[in-house]
């Protein structure tokens, strides 16, 4: 820190109690009180630099006030700036440093310290320590403008808190390293093989600085509140990074709100609370402004926040009881980027003592409702169709998509408190759209696990709370978990029951349908690998395709062996019936041979028509028996006539 010496003489104070004394030898002839503490001092070493005690000493000669006492109660800095001017009017030797040139500031300007009183006086000597030497250093600015605080209304009417703040968020939004030591050169520091720092070739044993945008969080993080916003907004005025700011702003809450922190481990939240400036942990009321005031600094943009800080400030304003538009702004910002939550970030405790559920519901409901709003705002509600009635994929149904499957998983773990209702359940579990679930088996797990946890529902009841669920859009695994399920509705498992054998038939004719599609393109697919138009992808779909291929041709061949048997059988039967009325044949012709013509060559129409039935019947058999019968019929005949 950088120091400006003033003075040659000793030092000739000394303090005894509450009074101070100067040891020069003289007696003193004034005394001024500041506060409980008293100066004993002399008249003319003070109305020499002071226009304020030449008047007041000037006063009290003229009206015969022998006892000479002045208060200065109300002096800029205390007791502690009136010695260090004091030191200054006798000439002792003191430090101005950037911890005091503040105080020293405005205490010379309310003892009128001016040129015109004494040439080098108290005002010029701090004016040109903080132009000169403190607004030139971040470190310096940041240590003088904390000593504002007490003192914020003298110190910006001089223009010192102006000053600082603008030293401050110039800093910020440049790079440590070129205003750093040492010297940056040829694009970077130097360094030694060793790693550290070189100055002119020589090694100083410092490391080099990495700096990143978050550098500047600690130092800032000291100042007050209503000083940290006037340099959040000189450097939002000077176009900072959002990002950078709320970093920022994150850094400083979770230093002054213990709340925060409960995710941390203890070291971790002393460690945020090891302050120089915080003595002790704000009070609610004081925690609660801050609150509100981070709010309101918070940018009002989707995606510069996170909602770990969104989440937390929220939870923490929840305990607080902050007022009803803060817990309305942080829940809007929450439901803004709601697709970038976890679950883990949605289980807000419920503090309500009119409400005993275990997590509060209704936060997440609100904040599922500005979520939808916007997403209807900004036409991601409007699901693109196809020709076939289905929806088509697009970056708008992301979002949403993504936050229909963090309430299920919601619904699931909230589920099992038996204080939470029926009707906010279903409402919670309602609020998605349709479109945005492309599968139900989320919420058929949050739903048996609801059922499970309250069985003294109706079943009028049950049926009401499955009609969110769409059977069609469960998967053949939860179908056939819910075909089981004891606790659902009749009536829903039969509707499940139904679906499950749709989705099988309409698998089998899809796979019937690419079996065809393959058998009519198996032909053109050979030439076309073979062909000019070959690819390197080609030959695993080509293998693929041939198993394929394989597959059919064998279901195929089975199924043509199975048509020959078929129609063996068929013959076989049919022969088994011929045979039979051939029998018969024989037996009429044996018994009425008086029919027959005595001439061979005209035999009856009956025996011609046998004849010939037994022929094609040995021609088909392959047997010679029926004609040796035909011919030991016609020797018969022929022996007769």
């Amino acid at each position: 820190m950088a120091c400006l010496k003033l003075g040659s003489r000793a030092d000739v104070f000394r303090k005894q109690g509450q009074d101070w004394y100067c040891t020069t030898g003289l007696p003193s002839d004034i005394t001024v009180t500041v506060g409980e503490q008293s100066f004993h001092l002399h008249k003319f070493p003070l109305l020499s630099k002071s226009g304020l005690l030449e008047r007041c000493i000037r006063e009290k000669i003229e009206n015969g006030d022998n006892s000479c006492v002045i208060d200065l109660s109300d002096i800029p800095g205390g007791a502690k700036a009136f010695e260090l001017t004091a030191k200054f009017c006798y000439g002792v030797k003191f430090e101005m440093t950037a911890s005091n040139v503040v105080h020293l500031r405005c205490a010379a300007e309310y003892l009128e310290m001016t040129e015109e009183i004494a040439e080098g006086n108290l005002i010029a000597q701090t004016e040109n320590f903080l132009t000169q030497t403190v607004l030139r250093s971040w470190k310096d600015s940041i240590k003088a403008l904390h000593t504002c605080d007490d003192i914020i209304d003298l110190a910006e009417k001089l223009q010192i808190v102006k000053r600082c703040i603008d030293s401050v968020a110039t800093r910020s939004c440049t790079d440590p390293d070129l205003f750093g030591w040492p010297v940056v050169q040829y694009g970077g520091p130097m360094q030694s093989p060793g790693g550290s720092v070189l100055w002119n070739g020589i090694s100083t044993g410092a490391r080099p600085r990495h700096s990143s945008p978050d550098w500047w969080y600690d130092d800032v993080s000291c100042l007050s509140l209503p000083l940290y916003k006037k340099v959040i907004s000189a450097m939002e005025y000077r176009g900072i990074n959002q990002d950078i700011i709320v970093g920022s702003l994150n850094h400083y809450a979770k230093r002054r709100l213990p709340g925060l922190n409960r995710r941390k481990s203890i070291s971790d939240v002393s460690s945020c609370l090891s302050i120089s400036s915080l003595t002790s942990i704000p009070s609610e009321e004081e925690q609660k402004y801050l609150l509100e005031e981070i709010d309101r600094l918070l940018p009002f943009q989707r995606g510069v926040t996170s909602c770990k800080l969104l989440f937390g400030l929220l939870r923490t304003a929840i305990i607080l009881k902050a007022s009803p538009s803060c817990v309305s702004n942080l829940e809007r910002r929450i439901g803004m980027q709601l697709d970038k939550a976890t679950l883990e970030d949605l289980l807000i405790p419920n503090i309500s003592e009119s409400v005993e559920t275990l997590y509060d519901v209704d936060c997440v409901h609100k904040i599922l409702d500005h979520f939808l709003a916007m997403d209807q705002e900004t036409g991601g509600a409007s699901p693109g169709l196809g020709e076939d009635a289905q929806m088509l994929a697009s970056p708008s149904l992301m979002p949403i998509t993504m936050v229909a499957k963090l309430i299920d998983g919601y619904l699931a773990e909230v589920a099992p408190d038996v204080n939470l209702k029926l009707p906010k359940f279903r409402s919670l579990a309602a609020a998605i759209p349709d479109y945005a679930r492309p599968i139900d088996d989320g919420l058929y797990r949050a739903i048996d696990i609801y059922l499970k946890a309250h069985p003294h529902l109706s079943e009028s009841e049950k049926e009401e709370l499955c009609r969110v669920m769409d059977c069609q859009k469960l998967s053949l695994e939860a179908c056939t978990h819910a075909a089981q399920n004891e606790r659902l509705p009749l009536r829903v498992i039969v509707q499940v029951l139904f679906f499950e054998q749709l989705q099988l038939r309409s698998s089998i004719a899809e796979c019937l349908m690419v079996s065809e599609n393959l058998e009519g393109g198996s032909r053109q697919l050979i030439p076309t690998i073979s062909g000019e138009q070959y690819r390197p992808g080609w030959p695993l779909a080509s293998r693929e395709n041939q198993a394929l291929r394989e597959g059919m041709d064998n279901m195929k061949q089975r199924v043509a062996d199975l048509e020959k048997e078929c129609s063996t059988m068929r013959d076989e039967i049919e022969r088994l019936g011929r045979s039979r009325s051939t029998g018969k044949g024989r037996f009429s012709l044996n018994m009425k041979p008086q029919i027959c013509s005595t001439k061979e060559a005209i035999p009856t129409t009956a025996t011609t028509t046998a004849t010939a039935s037994e022929e094609k019947m040995a021609v088909v058999k392959g047997d010679t028996t029926p004609r040796l019968k035909l011919s030991r019929h016609k020797k018969k005949l022929s022996i007769e006539a």
